[in-house]
């Protein structure tokens, strides 16, 4: 990326969905490109309390996406309801530590702020450090680590 390439940060609509279903499936691989595109097709449909944005970087098309959503439940380590919860967050390796992600967060955050939220949340596996990293640098604070568990009932749980 050079000084003249500009990026833009817009909301995702129906004419990105192939742009941005595939840019979900770099994140997320164990996801096959049709659900991915059936999910990117509901978050649209789901008017008011999820949202998209992809960075557009001039002569490359979209290189990054956030999603985000509103959650009215309880949401760990949060003081407050509805919180915006960023559900993912991607930017293609050639264009990371360019700030592209930190404008991403920024236009999450203004949207959830419209939407009356006064925090953010998000969430990390635990063993993917980078990520950790990340969200530390954009201004995310750690609340807590959580390990979740298992059992099923009737005839699984059974030996």
């Amino acid at each position: 990326m050079n000084t003249h390439d500009s990026i833009r940060i817009a909301e995702a609509t129906r004419e990105s969905l192939s742009e941005w279903a595939s840019l979900r499936h770099a994140l997320w691989p164990e996801t096959s490109p049709e659900e991915h595109r059936a999910e990117t097709i509901s978050i649209l449909a789901d008017q008011g309390n999820g949202i998209a944005f992809l960075a557009h970087l001039d002569g490359h098309g979209p290189v990054g996406f956030a999603e985000a959503a509103l959650r009215h439940d309880y949401v760990n380590g949060c003081l407050t309801s509805p919180v915006g919860f960023l559900e993912g967050l991607y930017v293609a390796p050639p264009y990371r530590r360019r700030g592209i992600a930190r404008r991403l967060v920024r236009a999450f955050e203004n949207w959830a702020q419209a939407k009356g939220c006064r925090e953010l949340a998000s969430d990390a596996d635990l063993a993917n450090v980078a990520s950790q990293a990340m969200h530390k640098a954009l201004g995310f604070a750690e609340t807590e680590r959580v390990v979740y568990f298992r059992k099923p009932v009737g005839s699984e749980g059974r030996d």
